[in-house]
């Protein structure tokens, strides 16, 4: 997922995602503990897809707050 489309996620979509890949990261996690894992590299993707979300959702929340500051 590029930080562009994450940017143009809504609040709750942005909120999906994250549960969604934290879900995909636990699956990956037990698939590799059981050696069932064929692509190991989806970890890290899946890793980079949440620091995404995280960082466009504390960004949002310091935009709010620094408007709310401003009123």
């Amino acid at each position: 997922m590029k930080p562009s489309e994450v940017r143009a996620l809504s609040d709750e979509e942005l909120s999906q995602k994250f549960h969604d890949a934290r879900a995909e990261l636990f699956n990956l996690r037990f698939q590799m503990a059981t050696s069932q894992l064929d692509n190991t590299a989806r970890v890290k993707q899946v890793k980079h897809d949440i620091a995404r979300v995280l960082t466009e959702q504390r960004a949002r929340e310091l935009a709010a707050q620094t408007t709310a500051d401003k009123d």
